[in-house]
C-alpha cells in the first residue's frame, strides 16, 4: 500500500512537471523568444502605467483610461476593464508582483496559446469585476456575501485576478494538483486573513477559471461512444497499390 501511494504521488508530480514546466520549455526552445510576447507586454504595460501614475497629470490619465470602481456605470466599467489589467493596484507592491505576472502570462501563452490566454485572462478579470458589483448591490448581510456601499468607491484595478485565473486554468487543464492547491489555497487564505474586495474577486476568478477549464474539456473531449467505435473498427485498411503507381 505505501509503495502504491508513493508510486501514485511520483507519477502525479512527474506528469505535473511535464505539463507545467517541461512542455512549455520545449515549446519555448522551438518558437524562440517571440513565444513570451504576452508576458513581456503585460510587464511593460504595468511598469508604464505605474511610472506615469507618479505624476498628477499621469495619474488622471490612468484613472480615466483604466480606473474601475463598483459605482461606475456598467458600460464605462466594461470599457475600462481591458486597460485596468495593466493598472497596478494601490495596496500591492508593483515590483514584487511582476515575477508572478510574467510567469502566468508566459507559461499560459506557451501551454494554451496566445488567443486562449487572452480570453481566460479577460474573462476571469471581468468575472471578478461583475461579481463585485453584484456584492455591492446586495448590500451588507446576505450571509456575508454582500458588501457595503463604500466598497463601490474602492479602486478595482490590477492584473492579480488574471494571474490567479491563468494559474488555476492551467492547473485544471494540465491536471496539476500542486499548482491548483497553491493557487486556490493562497486565495482562500487571503480572503480569510484580509477580508477585502480583492480577496473576494480572486476567489471569483478561481471559480470562473475552473468553470472555463471544465467547459473547455467537455467541448473538446470526444464522446466515449466515438472512442469505442474507433476501437471496434480497428485500423483503417490501406488500398493495394496499383501497377501504374509502382512503375
Amino acid at each position: 500500500m505505501p509503495r502504491r501511494a508513493a508510486g501514485f504521488v511520483g507519477r502525479t508530480l512527474w506528469n505535473e512537471f511535464r505539463g507545467i514546466v517541461a512542455d512549455p520549455v520545449v515549446r519555448l526552445l522551438r518558437r524562440g523568444p517571440c513565444a513570451l510576447l504576452l508576458g513581456c507586454v503585460a510587464c511593460v504595460g504595468v511598469i508604464f502605467f505605474h511610472a506615469i501614475a507618479q505624476y498628477p497629470v499621469g495619474a488622471t490619465v490612468v484613472r480615466v483610461l483604466g480606473g474601475v470602481q463598483g459605482d461606475l456605470p456598467l458600460w464605462l466599467a466594461l470599457l475600462r476593464t481591458p486597460v485596468s489589467l495593466y493598472v497596478p493596484a494601490l495596496d500591492l507592491p508593483v515590483w514584487a508582483g511582476l515575477t508572478s505576472l510574467f510567469l502566468a502570462f508566459a507559461l499560459a501563452e506557451l501551454a494554451l496559446g496566445r488567443a486562449r490566454t487572452l480570453a481566460v485572462a479577460y474573462a476571469t478579470t471581468l468575472a471578478g469585476t461583475l461579481a463585485a458589483r453584484v456584492m455591492i448591490a446586495l448590500g451588507p448581510g446576505w450571509w456575508g456575501l454582500g458588501l457595503p456601499p463604500e466598497a463601490g468607491r474602492v479602486l478595482d484595478t490590477g492584473p492579480s485576478a488574471a494571474v490567479v485565473g491563468l494559474f488555476t486554468y492551467m492547473a485544471v487543464t494540465r491536471r496539476a494538483p500542486v499548482l491548483f492547491t497553491l493557487t486556490g489555497g493562497s486565495m482562500v487564505w487571503e480572503s480569510i486573513a484580509v477580508p477585502n474586495l480583492a480577496g473576494r474577486e480572486h476567489l471569483v476568478a478561481v471559480g470562473a477559471a475552473i468553470v472555463l477549464a471544465v467547459v473547455h474539456g467537455r467541448l473538446w473531449r470526444p464522446p466515449i461512444r466515438d472512442l469505442r467505435r474507433a476501437r471496434e473498427c480497428g485500423p483503417v485498411p490501406v488500398p493495394p497499390a496499383r501497377a501504374s503507381d509502382t512503375e
